[in-house]
């Protein structure tokens, strides 16, 4: 039964195809012609200056070749995922940490251990936030080379 459930689930949240047949150009062809309003709607509601273009059966969206501008406010667009990223990451560590704590005082595990994994954790953490910061500092040189 949550096969099926999830299967009808998947196909609720798919409305539409995406394609990209060159570099500055994405198309988006909803199954239902009476989404495209909506989608178009949103896609000039978000925060990307794109300006689709609706012919009554499928939406294109032409790609601005990138400006020093542009280019800044995509830099932009990447340090705040990638903070969103860090602090998805520490949440992850506060969890961990206070689960390790109820632990100790349920007397799941001895004191050591739970420092041990603290430890741990807290190195876990240092290593994948600095993969964050890595990718980031990599995408941005991409972003603004010309």
């Amino acid at each position: 039964m949550a096969i099926k459930e999830l299967i009808a689930d998947t196909r609720q949240r798919m409305k539409a195809s995406v394609s990209t047949p060159d570099p500055t150009l994405i198309t988006v062809q909803p199954w239902d012609p009476s989404l495209l309003a909506v989608i178009e709607k949103s896609i000039r509601g978000s925060d990307l200056d794109l300006n689709p273009q609706n012919d009554g059966k499928i939406i294109r969206i032409p790609i601005p070749p990138l400006t020093e501008e542009r280019r800044k406010a995509l830099v932009k667009h990447a340090h705040k995922y990638a903070e969103e990223g860090r602090v998805a990451i520490r949440n992850v560590r506060r969890d961990t940490n206070d689960h390790l704590k109820k632990m100790l005082k349920d007397h799941q595990v001895s004191e050591d251990d739970e420092k041990h994994a603290v430890a741990e954790v807290q190195k876990l953490t240092d290593q994948h936030i600095e993969e964050i910061n890595a990718s980031l500092k990599k995408k941005e040189a991409e972003i603004m080379e010309v």
